[in-house]
């Protein structure tokens, strides 16, 4: 019987979760839920000299806005923990020290000044590559060229030391990646990656593979840049002895700059004026503060809508999902190898097709809040006909008050080439008779209602109504083109209308 699916998303709190991060954590999630499986969150926090305060909160806090459910991990608990590395540092000592004992990897002294003369030794010598590895290994200050006595004489004494693991020199080490298919690649081209650091703390190589065994991981799904380090992983899973049950692996393919070459980064994001972390960060150490989706207005199922696009696609016409639909799509194995362009109007276009959909109701903060910063009152019930009105015309919420600035403010002035083209006798007709009409107007003052009035009473004046509704909208909102009138006079209401129709005929 096959073990249930376990995935895990294990991130760095070196600062903020790249978009691309959010990605990675969106498709273990999507497999896992696809598969009856569970979503851990680890924290990968060995590198203490990059540790930022405040980024684990930032991780979870990011993920838990985009939707993603954790089952078990920082934050939530579980049978598997602790989850933070930086907790677990005996458990990789233990395993690096077994190492060692059956002869699969060793201890090296050797000081920086001296890795830095072997460098450049081999670049003088014009060597394959100047890295410690199987052949240099063995002109270095290591347990595999010093005699054993100096050895545990240098380890008892405290000398600083990491341990490396002992690559084999002639053999194929191969995994099936469930994107690229079989990766092969020969032991020489495998350095002696450093396991054990000397502050006592893994490197990410032991830490992620030992983490992942005891957790009961299935599978692997990183981002591309981790492919060339999955070869060793194999290769420890198998000095480990763990070979049988190691997790399948999937490299993800990278984020791309909009315009296609090379990969996204944060100064792309500054070039082009858009949010490349799912949240805004605030910097603890400069103060400086980064753009977030969230709070350039994105819904969270439009990012997640616009991620779950990037790199995969379900093979329909289908273009927007709810979560619960992407799960049921979701295939890994349609999943691209190449890269995906991040095109940030696309992102746009999947808000507005959200923010369509949402509630008049859950829009309405949005309009209360922008109209409070104005220095205006807007009730509830005139934000929801806002709302209502205006978010088939814009892409985000925080741009309703913006766009619906003529329902706010009296106008001030008149366009200026509407005037010219539609203000004339009949027009100034049209206003003066309607504003008659709507001064023993009786009953609610709604768009059905005002329309029937606007009729009949043009209708009565001899006026043909297309030939007048231009000028009418230039008299109550100084502009030519704009939403629904009879909806903009309802919200408005009767008192501003007729104020705003009075001031017409005075100004124009």
């Amino acid at each position: 019987m096959q073990d249930p699916v376990r995935v895990r998303f294990a991130p760095s709190p070196t600062g903020p979760l790249h978009i691309g991060g959010v990605r990675t954590a969106l498709y273990n999630y999507l497999f896992a839920r696809k598969n009856g499986g569970k979503m851990l969150l680890r924290i990968e926090d060995t590198d203490q000299n990059r540790f930022v305060p405040g980024a684990e909160d930032y991780i979870i806090e990011a993920l838990s806005w985009i939707g993603i459910q954790i089952d078990e991990g920082q934050g939530v608990g579980g049978p598997h923990g602790p989850y933070r590395q930086s907790e677990r540092a005996a458990i990789y000592r233990a395993e690096a020290l077994r190492l060692v004992e059956e002869g699969k990897a060793y201890y090296a002294f050797d000081t920086a000044e001296e890795l830095d003369d072997m460098r450049k030794r081999l670049e003088a010598a014009n060597a394959p590559a100047a890295q410690y590895n199987a052949i240099t290994r063995m002109q270095m200050k290591n347990s595999l060229t010093l005699p054993a006595d100096e050895v545990k004489a240098r380890v008892e004494s405290g000398d600083p030391y990491v341990i490396r693991l002992k690559t084999p020199r002639k053999e194929e080490v191969r995994l099936n990646d469930l994107i690229r298919g079989w990766v092969n690649v020969h032991s020489s081209a495998i350095d002696d990656k450093v396991l054990l650091k000397s502050d006592g703390l893994p490197t990410y190589h032991l830490a992620n593979v030992v983490d992942d065994h005891l957790m009961g991981i299935t599978h692997v799904i990183r981002g591309e840049e981790w492919l060339p380090s999955a070869p060793l992983h194999v290769l420890l899973y198998r000095y480990l002895g763990w070979e049988d049950t190691m997790p399948r692996f999937a490299h993800l393919p990278l984020l791309l700059k909009p315009e296609g070459n090379g990969k996204l980064s944060k100064r792309d994001a500054e070039l082009g004026g858009f949010p490349v972390f799912p949240l805004e960060w605030k910097d603890p150490f400069t103060g400086n503060v980064a753009r977030g989706f969230r709070e350039d207005g994105y819904l969270p199922e439009a990012l997640v809508n616009f991620l779950a696009f990037l790199g995969w696609n379900p093979g329909t016409e289908q273009e927007l999902f709810t979560m619960d639909e992407l799960i049921d799509a979701f295939d890994i194995g349609q999943i691209h190898k190449a890269g995906a362009r991040f095109d940030i109007v696309k992102a746009t276009w999947f808000n507005h097709q959200y923010l369509r959909q949402q509630a008049n109701a859950q829009l309405a903060p949005a309009v209360i809040e922008q109209a409070e910063a104005a220095g205006l009152t807007c009730p509830a019930e005139k934000a929801e006909k806002v709302a209502g009105l205006l978010k088939e015309r814009v892409n985000f919420a925080h741009e309703l008050f913006t766009e619906g600035h003529t329902l706010f403010y009296t106008p001030e002035s008149y366009d200026q080439a509407v005037a010219a083209a539609k203000w004339n006798d009949d027009a100034r007709k049209a206003v003066t008779v309607f504003r008659e009409a709507l001064l023993t107007f009786d009953g609610a003052f709604e768009a059905d209602a005002i329309k029937h009035t606007l009729s009949d009473t043009l209708q009565q004046a001899g006026i043909k109504q297309g030939k007048v509704m231009q000028a009418m909208r230039l008299a109550l909102t100084g502009v030519g083109a704009g939403p629904d009138l009879m909806m903009t006079m309802e919200i408005i209401g009767r008192d501003e209308v007729l104020h705003r129709l009075n001031l017409a005929l005075e100004k124009l």
